[in-house]
C-alpha cells in the first residue's frame, strides 16, 4: 500500500529548512507525519591526497557535540561542484585539481527531503590564507589528514559517528575498489 496524503500544514520556515506535518494513511493506518525539507542539497568532500590520506575536520556541533567529519556543507542554491569546492575551501584551506561526482544520496530520508552530493577530490594544493577566519565560524578545531584505512577504524570503534561522513567515505572506498 502507498502512502495517502490528506493534507498538509507549514509549522516552522527558515533560510535553511521548511518543517510541514502531514496528515496522511500509510501501512499502519492513518496519522500524522512530519517532514523537515532542506532548502538547498547538501555536499560531501573525500579529499584523499597523494599520501592515501583523507581530510577531515573536528568540530563542535549544536545538536551532537564533538564531530569528526569530511568536508561538508550547504550549496546555498550554487551548483554542487561549486558547492563542494567552497566548502573545501572555507573548511581546509586547500584546494583540488580533480573533482569527482562519487555519489548522491538522502539523509535521515524517514523524516526528511535532504539531497546530498559527493566528491571525490584529489591533486591538493594549500590555498590562500583566510581558511582561519572561516573555519573559526564554522567552529572547526582542527584540519587532520588521516590514512585511508586508518578512517575506516575510526568509523568501525566509533570515533567517527557522522553518517554523511560513513556514507560518503563509503562511496569513496567503492570507487577506489578498497572494498572488493
Amino acid at each position: 500500500m502507498g502512502w495517502q496524503t490528506h493534507d498538509s500544514a507549514s509549522v516552522y520556515e527558515n533560510a535553511w529548512i521548511s518543517v510541514r506535518e502531514d496528515r496522511v494513511t500509510g501501512p499502519a493506518g492513518d496519522g500524522v507525519y512530519g517532514v523537515v525539507t532542506m532548502r538547498h542539497p547538501a555536499v560531501f568532500v573525500v579529499a584523499l591526497d597523494a599520501d592515501d590520506r583523507v581530510c577531515l575536520v573536528t568540530l563542535d556541533r549544536y545538536t551532537t557535540g564533538t564531530s569528526v567529519e569530511v568536508p561538508a556543507g550547504g550549496s546555498d542554491g550554487e551548483d554542487p561542484l561549486v558547492a563542494a569546492r567552497r566548502e573545501l575551501l572555507e573548511e581546509t584551506g586547500f584546494e583540488a585539481a580533480e573533482w569527482t561526482p562519487i555519489g548522491t544520496m538522502n539523509a535521515l530520508n524517514g523524516i526528511a527531503d535532504a539531497p546530498e552530493h559527493v566528491f571525490l577530490a584529489r591533486g591538493l594544493q594549500h590555498a590562500e590564507a583566510g581558511a582561519a577566519r572561516t573555519q573559526a565560524e564554522e567552529g572547526i578545531d582542527a584540519v587532520t589528514w588521516v590514512p585511508f584505512d586508518e578512517v575506516l577504524s575510526m568509523i568501525a570503534d566509533g570515533r567517527i559517528t557522522d553518517g554523511e561522513t560513513v556514507a560518503a567515505v563509503a562511496y569513496a572506498g567503492i570507487r577506489l575498489g578498497r572494498f572488493r
